[in-house]
């Protein structure tokens, strides 16, 4: 199959299921696959996709609505997903795998990563560490979506924003009246490269700070896999 992706956590997940070679465009978030860039994320060129023919394009999350009725309007085959909780992302890799013709990779690679969020639950401590993340800092945003079920797995507490509702602006009160004992900074776009000053907006708690590149626990790839391990070291103390 010839497949477009336009989602960087779709591109991600079909190079986990093998499926790299099937990849003929991807949008320019997508650096580590060697295919033609057709735009960004949000804004993809049409015509280039055109070009490229694909069989199936590749959407994700609920601001590529728009981009995936669009596509479709235009005749294209869309598989788009929208997970919104750790669940629904481990779901999504059998859909993908499915979209892309590698249904027994898809159901393969699920099963495999809900085997590492059992391993890493089953040593998880009894009311654990109060956490807060934080996706973005100007304005302060804790991390929602499936987030906070990443935390409940690695052993954390997470009093800010319920699994499965959207990212929401915090103020400083609300993060300081939950006494967190971990505070993860994991910024939209960065990657690791963030200086986080909690000091220096007038934030007053005691707690560890952590930087975790953003592909770890923004992305709704097989890469939060590896986000909920790091997670889980950082807050443990492993």
């Amino acid at each position: 199959m010839r497949v477009v992706s336009l989602a960087p956590s779709a591109t991600a997940t079909v190079a986990a299921l093998g499926g790299s070679d099937r990849l003929v465009g991807v949008t320019a978030h997508s650096r580590d696959i060697d295919a033609p860039v057709v735009g960004g994320w949000l804004n993809p060129d049409f015509e280039t996709v055109a070009d490229l023919d694909p069989d199936i394009v590749l959407t994700s999350d609920a601001l590529q609505r728009g981009v995936r009725d669009d596509l479709r309007d235009r005749g294209f085959d869309v598989h788009h997903v929208e997970p919104a909780t750790l669940d629904d992302v481990l779901s999504s890799f059998a859909e993908i795998g499915d979209a892309v013709g590698l249904p027994d990779a898809g159901i393969e690679l699920e099963a495999k990563s809900r085997e590492r969020v059992r391993g890493i639950r089953e040593t998880a401590p009894e009311n654990g560490p109060v956490v807060y993340c934080e996706e973005w800092s100007d304005p302060p945003m804790a991390a929602g979506n499936w987030v906070p079920d990443v935390v409940e797995a690695a052993g954390g507490r997470y009093p800010f924003v319920d699994a499965g509702e959207r990212s929401r602006e915090v103020e400083a009160s609300a993060v300081e009246a939950a006494d967190p004992e971990h505070a993860v900074v994991h910024v939209c776009g960065k990657g690791d490269s963030v200086d986080p000053d909690f000091a220096g907006r007038g934030w007053e708690f005691d707690a560890d700070i952590h930087v975790i590149d953003d592909n770890l626990l923004n992305q709704p790839s097989p890469r939060l896999l590896d986000g909920l391990e790091t997670l889980a070291a950082r807050i443990r103390g492993d």
